[in-house]
């Protein structure tokens, strides 16, 4: 392991914004469990399409569109509040 030094720009808890030394842009970092559930949601919806059950992966498909909107937001926020452009 290697202890870093990253700069912080929203609160340290799930989904903080962060910059890694030597990167331009900051990142989200994403905790275990959260990615375990991106993953285990985006396996239902493949697993709903696969079964036919469209209606049933639309609605999976726009939960997890809402999460990770809500993630892109606050990421997006967090370059404003600190006047850096957005890299998309």
């Amino acid at each position: 392991m290697e202890r870093v030094e990253a700069e912080l720009f929203t609160d340290g808890g799930n989904d903080a914004v962060v910059r890694l030394q030597g990167r331009h842009f900051p990142g989200v970092l994403i905790q275990g469990d959260t990615l375990g559930i991106l993953h285990a949601d985006l396996t239902e919806v493949a697993e709903l399409c696969a079964a036919g059950d469209l209606e049933e992966a639309r609605l999976a498909v726009g939960v997890l569109q809402a999460d990770l909107g809500a993630k892109l937001r606050r990421y997006s926020e967090a370059l404003e509040a600190h006047g850096i452009r957005l890299p998309f």
